[in-house]
């Protein structure tokens, strides 16, 4: 069946914070963790997940207030869950507020996705290395299931290729991740390691959901134009790699200093004309909500 070309409503996704004050989250470093006393460390987790579950709250009130369908959650929200005492002071204690959290969301038509750093690195060559990724991965994916986001692609969590020139390695790694991550997780086209090409056969050979981000595409191409063919060609095939359509999430940002520059500008200046059909999109602009106003009101309307 071929994917239907007809104009929709394009939601447009707030990335992790603000550009006003309205949603900034707080953080720690482990070496300060780890200098303190356990039952200071076990405070100062405590503290800071109570900060940050209020800051989570109000990004999601911001949204509905403003109109935002889309939120990607800050991978810092609640730091070091992936060690176990973190991990069972946040389920312990804070389970019943994070799931009145997510069942806003939910209520409200929000959908909720993270994006993992870039530590996770399921293409290694190092068995440690994948361990520790897949370590990483099923922090965010119980952050996911504490806030009740449903284990499918509604949820996504997005990663990159990680080493290049080892797709059969990131296929196999994939079929031996946990049910909560496998069912959520979703690969981008980069800059460096993996084509729109290279990422969609990974995709289609592992079963699960291509996130197209456009500027990486013309970066890793060398394009000078977000109309070139290939862009609507990889568009398309993407869609076909989610299970309802109806979910494809895409990523857009500009280049900061010229139309191929990595950097990510503060606005969106252009958008591929393709986008007109994408249910979702994740604005990647350092004025973050601003952006999504000027996309509204000179792109989207």
């Amino acid at each position: 069946m071929k994917p239907s070309k007809k104009r929709i409503i394009n939601n447009l996704g707030l990335v992790c914070i603000t550009n006003s004050a309205a949603v900034r989250y707080k953080r720690t470093t482990r070496k300060r963790l780890l200098s303190l006393p356990e039952n200071e460390q076990a405070e100062l987790l405590r503290n800071l997940y109570a900060a940050n579950a209020a800051v989570l709250e109000n990004a999601v009130a911001f949204c509905l207030a403003n109109n935002i369908r889309l939120y990607r959650i800050s991978s810092d929200v609640f730091q070091f869950t992936d060690e176990p005492f973190g991990g069972e002071i946040l389920a312990g204690e804070f389970a019943g507020r994070l799931a009145a959290i997510g069942r806003k969301a939910l209520d409200n038509g929000i959908r909720l996705v993270m994006h993992p750093d870039q530590f996770v690195v399921l293409s290694s060559d190092s068995g440690e290395v994948i361990a520790n990724s897949v370590k990483i991965l099923a922090m965010h994916a119980n952050t996911l299931d504490l806030l009740g986001q449903p284990r499918g692609e509604w949820a996504t969590l997005t990663v990159h290729g990680g080493k290049a020139d080892r797709a059969d390695r990131l296929v196999e790694s994939v079929s031996k991740l946990p049910e909560n991550v496998r069912s959520r997780i979703a690969f981008e086209n980069d800059e460096y390691a993996y084509s729109s090409a290279e990422i969609l056969d990974v995709c289609r050979r592992s079963g699960v959901p291509m996130v197209f981000d456009a500027h990486h595409h013309v970066c890793r191409e060398r394009l000078d134009s977000f109309e070139h063919s290939s862009i609507r060609e990889m568009f398309w095939a993407a869609r076909e790699t989610w299970r309802d359509p109806a979910n494809q999430l895409v990523h857009i940002s500009n280049g900061r200093e010229h139309f191929n520059d990595r950097a990510h500008s503060d606005l969106i200046f252009a958008m591929p004309e393709v986008y007109l059909h994408a249910p979702w999109i994740e604005v990647e602009a350092k004025h973050k909500e601003l952006a999504i106003v000027r996309l509204r009101d000179e792109w989207a309307a």
